[in-house]
């Protein structure tokens, strides 16, 4: 939700449109997070041709903001430009932007409500931000008493205006030195709620201030010249080197708006505050009592922090030859499955038996044989692959396994045990409701495991031990690649902790052969895209759709219905095969389309008894079951039949969803909706 990106070059000559481009790129970058308004801030003409910017009284930053995609903000700016005197091809070496696409939280879409969001009419502070400030209300009332006026209806807005109170009250004090850091830190002090921001200032010129506090945040390094200090840590007041050596520097929500540029990133931490100045960069560690009761502006000191390198290629964030990200990363299954098992199944020789070797966890692996339960912790697409894990976790473990999704854990204080293993799953990392869930899970003293797929996120850093999925950049909103390579991971977490039972041996060696040969098995069904290609031609004027699964595959039928209606925007339902005559068969008759997955398991009979009763009913049946039993599971041949390749039951729901995948991709296309950004939905939930 939301994107925020900056880019400040210092001692680089840039054109103006350069400047703009790169801004307009990073944006581009960050669509997938979800989004309905754009904006930009650059700086006036006035602050151009002068030494470090250092005119004190210069002109406003200009603002550009629209509702709507990126484009219409990129057409919006260009034609406002082409009124003005503004010389697009003018050359600078210092500057600094700020851009952000917005995802409505408070007030609709407009360019009132749009990022950056100002102080007022001067534009003497500016801001992007992505979360929520909790106690908005509050600040805006006190700021309202104090003779501010507000424009919008963000939470943001309270922001920069209450920067320039905090400087207007510094510099009526007589505190003539008050730096822009000060200023910030003191914002800080007052907010609650998570964020990340970044600040701009008239009164500081060519500086960018960037915080957070939960909210993911980047800062990308460009050098043009290196040197032995390229791979220095920051220490107590400056970033690399004194020398005025050229660089670029940028911000970004994530990496995918910074691996074109650079590879040298730093993950910003919570209360960081990270200060660009003269090439420079001092980072700051704010502390919420610190000046608390002062009224002196805090003056905190620094910290070092180290450079790391993004293990991202350019590739990784390109569509290919694929008209859309989410058909690209369908198709890349067979590869990130492959990816993710790379290292850690490890195949035996004609003595040795193959094994699993999981490296983040293999010095919790006694604690958590010993646990009193598995919780496992996720949200949408996190959740159910957590829950097509279940059934193989207890069955290797024989501990008991228990399903929370984060928001229902915290709405009613769930219990959590000192003796529980509780293992977090998410894409991102950075999902709100599980981060809460997690700081949650710590309080209570849980041994608390991580599941995501980007390395550096804040579940990586703050659980006590974890594995990556490496699945790869994933883009489309809808999650597809990482869902099957996150169940994947699960299978070999209860492999690792059910390694050291002999009456489960034949059970996991059984499973361990089938996950070598399970990216086979996945490219194979992706040769049924024409199919389900031809059954989406079906349902495409359709506005309701039922699937039922049960044992592992209801899982999977919670993941194919939620494919359909986030991306399709079809109402679909994925139901429990169990549940069936406990309500939902009242909604069958013979114009509602009901998928039923029945592929070869220990449900499988009761699966046939299921098709029985909905055809009794007339209802019009799509089932997918294992090859060869097309006739066992078509009455009459009266409803169509998908075949997929079988493979041990607990790796059935990997093979079982990419055909869901597949119609839910075609059903999108055909319906002629937006396939990688859904509407009103985010890739990265980073509020509540």
């Amino acid at each position: 939700m939301c994107g925020i990106f900056a880019y400040l070059n210092y001692n680089v000559n840039r054109e103006r449109r350069y400047i703009l481009e790169v801004l307009f790129n990073g944006l581009r970058r960050l669509e997938y997070r979800g989004y309905d308004s754009a904006g930009i801030s650059i700086d006036s003409p006035s602050l151009f041709g002068h030494p470090n910017g250092s005119l004190p009284d210069s002109l406003p930053p200009l603002v550009f903001r629209k509702e709507g995609n990126i484009e219409s903000l990129v057409k919006s700016v260009y034609e406002e430009v082409a009124t003005t005197d503004l010389n697009l091809e003018e050359p600078f070496s210092v500057h600094a932007g700020i851009a952000h696409t917005r995802w409505a939280t408070h007030g609709e879409p407009a360019p009132r409500n749009s990022h950056p969001q100002s102080s007022g009419s001067g534009n003497d502070f500016l801001v992007v931000h992505n979360g929520v400030v909790t106690n908005y209300q509050v600040l805006k009332e006190t700021l309202v008493r104090h003779g501010f006026t507000f424009e919008s209806e963000t939470d943001t807005e309270v922001i920069p205006k209450l920067a320039k109170f905090v400087f207007d009250k510094a510099n009526e004090e007589g505190d003539q030195t008050v730096t822009f850091s000060q200023v910030v830190l003191e914002v800080m002090r007052h907010l609650e709620g998570a964020y990340a921001l970044i600040f701009k200032s008239r009164h500081y010129p060519n500086e960018l201030i960037a915080c957070k506090r939960g909210s993911p945040l980047l800062l990308g390094v460009k050098e043009f010249t290196e040197d032995a200090s390229s791979g220095a840590s920051f220490n107590d007041v400056k970033f690399l080197s004194k020398s005025g050596q050229p660089k670029e520097l940028f911000l970004s929500s994530d990496a995918h708006a910074l691996v074109e540029h650079t590879k040298k990133v730093l993950v910003i931490e919570d209360g960081e505050v990270v200060h660009l100045k003269d090439g420079c960069v001092s980072i700051l560690k704010f502390d919420q009592g610190k000046g608390k009761d002062s009224s002196a502006l805090a003056r905190p000191a620094s910290v070092q922090r180290a450079l790391s390198i993004l293990e991202m290629e350019v590739e990784q964030i390109n569509k290919g030859k694929y008209e859309h990200y989410m058909q690209k990363e369908i198709h890349e299954q067979p590869e990130s499955l492959t990816t993710t098992m790379r290292g850690r199944l490890i195949r035996g020789g004609s003595c040795k038996a193959e094994t699993v070797l999981l490296g983040g966890l293999k010095d919790h692996l006694k604690t958590i044989r010993r646990s009193r339960r598995v919780v496992f912790i996720g949200c949408g697409t996190s959740y159910n692959a957590a829950l097509a894990s279940r059934p193989i976790l207890e069955e290797l473990s024989g501990i008991p396994v228990t399903m929370e999704i984060a928001s229902d854990l915290l709405d009613r204080r769930g219990l959590i045990y000192r003796e529980d293993t509780v293992v977090f799953v998410s894409q991102s990392g950075e999902t709100a409701d599980t981060l809460n869930a997690l700081e949650y899970a710590l309080e209570n003293g849980a041994l608390c495991v991580g599941i995501t797929n980007t390395v550096g996120s804040a579940i990586a850093r703050n659980t006590h031990c974890g594995v990556h999925i490496n699945a790869g950049s994933e883009i489309g909103v809808a999650s597809t690649k990482a869902y099957t390579s996150q169940i994947v991971v699960m299978t070999m977490l209860a492999l690792a902790i059910g390694s050291d039972t002999i009456s489960t041996q034949a059970r996991r060696e059984a499973i361990t052969a089938g996950l070598f040969d399970l990216p086979r098995k996945v490219r194979e069904v992706l040769e049924l895209d024409q199919e389900m290609k031809d059954i989406a031609k079906l349902l495409i004027a359709e506005q309701s759709l039922l699937v039922f699964g049960r044992g592992y595959n209801y899982a999977t039928a919670l993941e194919g219905a939620l494919k359909v209606k986030e991306v399709s925007l079809m109402h679909s339902e994925g139901i429990l095969a169990g549940e069936m005559k406990h309500g939902p068969l009242a909604l069958v008759d013979e114009n509602l389309p009901i998928f039923v997955i029945a592929t070869r398991d220990a449900c499988f009979s009761q699966q046939e008894s299921v098709i029985q009763q909905l055809h009794a009913r007339k209802g019009r049946l799509i089932v997918m079951c294992s090859k060869g039993d097309a006739a066992s599971v078509s009455v009459g041949g009266s409803c169509r039949v998908i075949e997929v390749p079988r493979v041990e039951d607990c790796l059935q729901p990997v093979v079982n969803i990419v055909p869901l995948q597949l119609l839910a991709y075609h059903l999108t296309v055909l319906r002629g909706h937006n396939v990688d950004q859904p509407r009103n939905l985010a890739k990265s939930v980073t509020t509540q």
